[in-house]
């Protein structure tokens, strides 16, 4: 039990640390305020937890579940839509209802799963590239803030690959701490609490196809599918209805108070399910269920934190963010360019995604894969049948 206890303790720490900062830079490039992109990180943490918790029990599996890490990275490049926040809210609220589609209608994760891997991960590789320069160009600015989140960054991929990123986004944590005291002083941030703020969905046709299909694919193809794996990995045949429809449930409910999407853990799920929480496999799950409850703790201090790291130095989220999805946007390049035929098209979905252009008001996710799909049919299926 008790390792358990701290798996799954580290798993929350893990998930949380290593990637809140994207998710508060993700929601402000959708136009969320820093008190708006605060009750999202916040209702993030309580449906993440109370998901985890309830499939954990039901299933007696150590099912972990994760915000949309790769989706946040998706909204931080794609810009304020049409409407404005509240259309964004509208876009959060169709990707949960996809979500539960999927899970109760099988041929839709089919359709998913048609997708060329190498185009999803090229498309996400682009959108992630705007945000892992904030550090190159962080350290020029400000190098005495950027530059000791980068060296201990560098030091932990040394010592301890797994804590590399949250450790960075820590020390930027501490960064914050020191720059907020010696300024406007510790006592102007919120006490501890859930940050919770309502907002009405606005209808935009352009936020869904721009903002509420490219989440939905990203997260589907880069964190539900892989995440399912990874249980698969430790012996755990994840229940794909009940966590679909569960995780497209809370992201429905956490949608009007600015959650983007909740899915499987991918890589914070190994943390729990392997024999590190525990050596027979049929008590992992009580691993699962302490990081759900961990993560309910965190959401209970999202506007301390949120309001930490806005009043920080300038420049400071946006670096942390950075130095967090290096890793994701390693194995996205890879897997983009891993296979020869049609290497084109996913060269084209990089640069396309990665220009950040906007076209009557769909962002460049949506345009890049369009664009993609086009290319590949061209070099593949055309080029097949003019050999013939």
């Amino acid at each position: 039990m008790r390792r358990a206890v701290v798996a799954g303790a580290v798993t929350a720490v893990v998930g949380y640390t290593g990637a809140f900062a994207v998710v508060l830079t993700g929601l402000q490039g959708v136009g969320a305020s820093p008190t708006q992109a605060a009750s999202g990180l916040a209702v993030l943490c309580l449906t993440m937890g109370v998901a985890t918790i309830f499939l954990s029990v039901r299933h007696r599996m150590p099912i972990t579940i994760a915000w949309s890490t790769p989706g946040a990275a998706l909204l931080a490049s794609t810009g304020v839509p049409e409407g404005g926040w509240p259309a964004a809210i509208f876009a959060f609220i169709v990707v949960g209802l996809l979500l539960l589609i999927t899970g109760l209608v099988p041929w839709l994760g089919r359709v998913v799963s048609s997708i060329p891997t190498a185009l999803a991960q090229a498309m996400l590789a682009g959108v992630l590239v705007p945000i892992c320069l904030a550090p190159v160009k962080g350290v020029i600015v400000s190098p005495w803030v950027v530059a000791p989140v980068l060296v201990v960054w560098l030091a932990m991929l040394a010592w301890k690959p797994k804590w590399a990123a949250a450790v960075a986004v820590g020390l930027a944590l501490v960064i914050a701490v020191f720059a907020v005291a010696a300024g406007p002083g510790l006592g102007s941030l919120p006490a501890p609490g859930t940050p919770l703020e309502l907002v009405m969905p606005q209808l935009s046709i352009s936020a869904v196809i721009g903002i509420a299909l490219p989440l939905w694919l990203v997260t589907m193809a880069s964190q539900n599918i892989p995440g399912v794996a990874v249980l698969g990995t430790y012996g755990f045949r994840a229940p794909w209805r009940s966590a679909l429809v569960t995780t497209g449930l809370g992201t429905v409910v956490g949608a009007p108070f600015g959650g983007h999407a909740i899915n499987f853990a991918a890589i914070s799920a190994a943390l729990a399910a392997s024999p590190d929480a525990g050596e027979e496999p049929s008590g992992r799950w009580r691993a699962a269920v302490v990081a759900g409850v961990g993560y309910l703790i965190f959401g209970g201090v999202t506007a301390t934190v949120t309001a930490l790291v806005f009043t920080g130095p300038p420049g400071l989220l946006q670096a942390a963010a950075g130095v967090a999805l290096l890793g994701t946007l390693g194995s996205s390049l890879l897997g983009a360019i891993a296979e020869a035929e049609g290497r084109e098209a996913a060269v084209v979905t990089f640069l396309v995604a990665a220009s950040g252009i906007s076209v009557f008001g769909i962002g460049a996710a949506f345009w890049a894969l369009a664009a993609g799909l086009v290319v590949r049919w061209v070099v593949v299926e055309v080029r097949a049948r003019l050999a013939h």
